[in-house]
């Protein structure tokens, strides 16, 4: 999870945060794990994405590993190849501010497959495959 991520939901979540798992937030900042109730654990890692990653993977063992906004943390993960597939919820309401994800993709590099596409009428959930080109 990226920081600003992290820091809106800090304050906005309720006390039994929402994830049930450990989150890897990646910061520059220096911070001891914060335990929340139900499972929740937020561990600060301050020396990149990649280390971010390998304790996510080291944590989740056999499962699968999210990656959570904001937009420049997933950027970053995009353009250094290390997401194999992602989802976007595509909701017809304009924010007028924000980051947009797919400015600064390395286009010559990255690659996107759609895989599917579930409409519905609030919603259209698209999942893309990512390719190194």
């Amino acid at each position: 999870m990226g920081k600003r991520m992290f820091d809106a939901g800090e304050h906005a979540w309720p006390e039994e945060a929402p994830f049930r798992t450990p989150v890897f937030v990646v910061t520059h900042e220096k911070r001891a794990p914060w335990e929340r109730p139900g499972g929740t654990t937020f561990h600060f890692v301050n020396d990149g994405i990649e280390a971010a990653l390998n304790r996510a993977r080291e944590a989740a063992g056999d499962r699968d590993v999210r990656i959570a906004g904001g937009g420049e943390t997933i950027l970053e993960y995009l353009n250094a190849c290390l997401i194999d597939e992602f989802s976007i919820a595509l909701s017809p309401v304009l924010f007028g501010s924000g980051i947009r994800l797919f400015e600064g993709v390395d286009a010559s590099r990255v690659a996107l497959e759609l895989v599917g596409a579930e409409p519905s009428p609030r919603v259209t959930h698209l999942t893309y495959a990512v390719r190194e080109r």
